[in-house]
């Protein structure tokens, strides 16, 4: 169990035991390697000085937030814009979660709830939702009865998403899946 995302142990532990940092990284996992992206929460909170609070960021302005991206090295590709992003995606949680991203599984009855939860998250659509859901259950076995099926097909047990990395091997080896696909 647990993330080996990013190669960096203090980062991967991160995203593994603060789920903001998860939802977050979750979020920039796009047009940049997923490392990079699921390193951006740590550096996001080293930036905002050691703290990675919904509330925080949520309150803070377009120049704010865009700032603390842009600084070098930028956080995403698209700094500004994902910047923005992550700051509507915190004041979804605040509003909707008290701020604290684990509620989004963990007061869900049901693997089907988590994934509807997902899927309203600004910038998350359903690939994400279920990738998310599906490292919930296999790295982080936090996901409610019924994750499984609402999280298919990354459940299942082909290697394709930052779900199967459990070993800094299997980065590798979903990329090679990743590669082989868009091929197709």
């Amino acid at each position: 169990m647990g993330l080996h995302v990013t190669g960096d142990p203090d980062v991967d532990r991160l995203l593994g035991e603060d789920p903001l940092a998860l939802v977050i990284g979750m979020l920039l996992d796009q047009q940049v390697p997923m490392e990079r992206a699921f390193a951006a929460p740590y550096r996001l909170r080293e930036r905002l000085g050691g703290e990675l609070v919904a509330e925080r960021v949520a309150a803070m302005s377009d120049e704010e937030i865009e700032a603390v991206f842009a600084q070098k090295p930028a956080l995403h590709r698209f700094p500004a814009s994902m910047a923005r992003r992550t700051r509507d995606l915190c004041a979804h949680l605040v509003e909707h979660y008290g701020g604290d991203a684990a509620r989004i599984w963990s007061a869900a009855d049901s693997g089907a709830q988590v994934l509807h939860r997902l899927t309203t998250l600004p910038g998350y659509g359903d690939q994400k939702a279920r990738i998310l859901l599906a490292v919930l259950g296999k790295r982080l076995g936090t996901a409610p009865p019924g994750w499984r099926e609402a999280a298919a097909p990354y459940s299942d047990e082909q290697p394709r998403s930052v779900a199967d990395i459990d070993s800094p091997e299997a980065v590798q080896v979903v990329r090679e899946w990743k590669r082989r696909h868009k091929a197709r």
